[in-house]
């Protein structure tokens, strides 16, 4: 089973940390298309755009993710576009012409996450119904029915509690219906990825957890008679050419966080309705002596960050063997993370990605450079 390399596209600021840490990261238009363009050169498969509307946790821009994929399709030729898209706030119809289109701009290249999340203020906020936790599942189920039937069908219908379709038109079809992938760690969302989704992803974890998760939407899938699915593990990966150097590289990103921002964070994390969060916070409970949660697991970009919050720490040898290790629970998808943006993609491509099976990538136009922080890369690097 070949694995795929997504990265986490800078489009809304700061990475939702809430620290003191230096940020290095550019987060503008053109730091995006620099990073794309780099990214797909380096042999990462997908880039996954988030959904974000309102500054929160010190994140001042936010560049909307639908719009700013159909730009990175233009300029990129290789990389996958996941779309995160959040039901409440878009019509599917709408949002089936957008992903489309997005697809025909880039050769078939378009994918989408349906989120189902916690972002209640942005809801307050633009004057639309807040639905409770289930609720918000089942709504994106009905959208994901929608956008399939408008992708197929030459006149849609669709009669649901929250959305419908009367012989409605869609042209043109995309060059292929665009993937669909979801999160959640409940119930409800495990549920909707047995009936509905094509990529189930969970936060980084431990294997006994994984596992279960893995096993549930199966058994899931099973039930709702549909064929199989995929997985993917969402977090952070902290790998350098000794063991030392890769823990010594972790215990940086939190040295600027002191107890008093690690209490506000958590506090602000138990308030949230997700279930996801929950789980993530459960393996360190805010105590920086609890970080390594298995081996080479390491949980302290929890501390101060919503949504996956641990990281695979160590030389290139031990991180690709716990890699391998996901992989053998039937996951071939990572979406990576890592601070400072630039360096780290440069540091997961040239010292893991040879230790791993992934598909080998060319540079579209032939060229070789010099990264400058050692090794082989595209040109544009800043």
């Amino acid at each position: 089973m070949t694995l795929k390399f997504s990265y986490w596209a800078p489009n809304v600021s700061g990475g939702l940390v809430i620290s003191k840490l230096p940020q290095k990261t550019g987060w503008d238009f053109e730091d995006n298309v620099r990073y794309a363009q780099i990214a797909e050169n380096l042999g990462f498969d997908y880039v996954l755009l988030q959904t974000r509307f309102f500054a929160s946790y010190g994140a001042e821009l936010q560049l909307e993710a639908a719009t700013l994929s159909a730009a990175l399709a233009a300029r990129t030729e290789k990389l996958q576009i996941i779309t995160a898209v959040l039901p409440g706030l878009w019509h599917p119809g709408v949002m089936a012409k957008m992903l489309a289109t997005i697809d025909h701009v880039s050769g078939g290249r378009s994918a989408v996450n349906i989120v189902s999340g916690w972002f209640k203020g942005e809801f307050i906020g633009y004057g639309e119904p807040w639905l409770d936790h289930d609720e918000r599942y089942r709504r994106s189920e009905e959208f994901i029915r929608v956008l399939r039937e408008l992708w197929t069908a030459e006149y849609a219908n669709f009669k649901g509690d929250f959305y419908s379709l009367n012989d409605a038109q869609h042209k043109p079809k995309p060059i292929r219906p665009p993937k669909i992938f979801q999160g959640g760690n409940s119930h409800a969302a495990k549920a909707m990825a047995g009936r509905v989704s094509d990529v189930y992803f969970m936060n980084g974890n431990t294997l006994e957890n994984i596992q279960k998760q893995i096993d549930e939407v199966r058994a899931l899938r099973e039930e709702a008679g549909q064929g199989p699915i995929e997985f993917g593990v969402n977090g952070f990966v902290i790998v350098r050419e000794t063991e030392e150097e890769a823990w010594a590289a972790a215990e940086k990103l939190i040295e600027h966080v002191d107890d008093e921002t690690i209490a506000k964070a958590q506090e602000v994390f138990k308030r949230m309705d997700s279930e996801g969060q929950r789980l993530m916070t459960s393996l360190h409970e805010g105590d920086r002596n609890r970080l390594e949660v298995s081996p080479n697991l390491w949980a302290g970009v929890g501390l101060v960050r919503t949504g996956a919050g641990t990281a695979l720490v160590g030389d290139p040898d031990t991180v690709a063997a716990r890699i391998k290790e996901y992989q053998n629970l039937g996951i071939d998808k990572f979406i990576l993370s890592g601070y400072p943006h630039l360096e780290e993609a440069y540091t997961t491509a040239e010292l893991l990605f040879p230790k791993l099976p992934i598909a080998k990538k060319d540079d579209t136009l032939g060229r070789t450079f010099l990264s400058p922080f050692g090794g082989l890369t595209s040109a544009g690097a800043k």
